[in-house]
């Protein structure tokens, strides 16, 4: 949110149009009656969550900023996209549902006849600076304009990363409707979007939209545009459901226990797409591993292995100081050990997730060595320890 410099009208020209606008008059009214706003705030489940990073300020900069993090935070190479085109996603999938990455968290779902775009960021930069803040590691898979109509657009947060200005005013031509958390509507409306376009949820309320009902369902995150975070917009992850098919989209969230909730309320899930990247323990509250990724989808379905998990988050922008390809390879070491189906598209790869599933771990080939340091082998079973080139013996040290 901006800060109280930008209430002056002399400076207010200042405020770049990436900030959106405050909820105001009715919209704030309902904020405030919300069951999760108490204390002028929203309220994470499970009690307040650390969104600032704790630790050491030296530490944080140098794991950004020193030689080794800058070399291990970029690909080698291009990362491979998929040459996606309309034909691609023209034919209706044949099982009913079929998940196109865009990368990050952006996800084309195709499900029962519907197409919802989650969370599209097709911007160079997730900043509200064209010049300054995190940019693509790998363009956008195809333009926005090929992909097609789309029934809806359903955003998780207004963080840059999530709700991304270019992308928005773009489809605002369009006559797509938005499915927003409580408060978010604010930000559209102020580039263009009408309100009768907007379906803004607060948690475990629904909308429909034709045959699919989209649920607001509770994360463990923050919220924040501007110089100053007051948290008056909230942040949700997304179930979708149709006739025959139910898909959850996590958005940006901590590990907590509603994840065993939202399954029993809406789940099984054909699919979760489940944030995996950004993870630090500057910040452990507002992000998860993939370990927990994988432990989240699990209680999700019921505590059964069942359904396909699709990692988002990672891969196309840095905004965390470990490797960019260190969430594929540790989400498929945890997959492993839970024998759980994962697929590993590259971005703008349509798979369907009754169909065969793509889990080549194309990241390895421009990326450089990753250390494992969460992998916990079995006794006398020999790892290999990429940082150093050497093998490990569990048991023998």
């Amino acid at each position: 949110m901006a800060g109280p410099a930008f209430r002056s009208p002399a400076l207010r020209a200042l405020r770049p149009e990436a900030f959106g606008a405050d909820p105001s008059g009715e919209r704030m009214a309902r904020i405030r009656r919300s069951p999760h706003f108490a204390d002028g705030v929203f309220q994470n489940p499970g009690g307040t969550a650390r969104t600032r990073p704790s630790g050491s300020a030296r530490a944080l900069a140098k794991a950004y900023f020193d030689k080794e993090g800058r070399t291990r935070r970029a690909p080698k190479g291009d990362i491979p996209v998929h040459p996606t085109t309309l034909a691609d996603l023209s034919g209706p999938p044949a099982t009913g549902l079929r998940l196109t990455w865009m990368g990050h968290s952006g996800v084309l779902a195709e499900i029962d006849g519907h197409r919802i775009l989650f969370d599209p960021v097709w911007g160079e930069r997730c900043s509200p600076f064209p010049f300054a803040g995190p940019k693509r590691l790998h363009p956008a898979p195809l333009p926005l304009a090929a992909l097609g109509p789309v029934d809806a657009v359903v955003i998780s947060h207004d963080h840059y990363d999530h709700l991304d200005l270019p992308t928005i005013k773009e489809l605002a031509g369009t006559d797509t409707l938005f499915a927003v958390p409580l408060g978010v509507g604010a930000h559209l409306e102020h580039w263009g979007v009408s309100a009768d376009r907007l379906r803004e949820l607060d948690w475990h309320e629904t909308a429909k939209v034709g045959g699919l009902t989209l649920t607001a369902t509770p994360a463990r995150h923050f919220c924040g545009r501007g110089l100053r975070n007051t948290q008056h917009t909230l942040w949700a992850s997304w179930v979708v459901a149709g006739e025959e098919h139910r898909v959850y989209h996590s958005g940006d969230t901590g590990y907590f226990d509603g994840f065993q909730d939202i399954g029993a309320a809406h789940g099984p899930f054909d699919a979760t797409m489940i944030q995996v990247g950004a993870y630090s323990d500057f910040w452990p509250d507002i992000h998860m591993t993939p370990e927990e990724g994988v432990r989240a989808h699990l209680d999700l379905q019921g505590g059964a292995a069942a359904g396909v998990l699709l990692p988002i988050h990672w891969g196309t922008f840095n905004l965390a100081p470990h490797a960019w390809a260190e969430p594929g390879e540790w989400m498929k070491d945890a997959a492993e050990e839970t024998v759980q189906a994962v697929a590993f598209p590259r971005p703008g790869e349509p798979f369907e997730p009754a169909g065969r599933l793509p889990v080549e771990a194309w990241w390895r080939a421009v990326s450089g060595p990753i250390a494992r340091p969460w992998r916990r082998p079995r006794s006398g079973e020999a790892v290999a320890d990429t940082s150093r080139g050497d093998l490990d013996l569990a048991g023998e040290r």
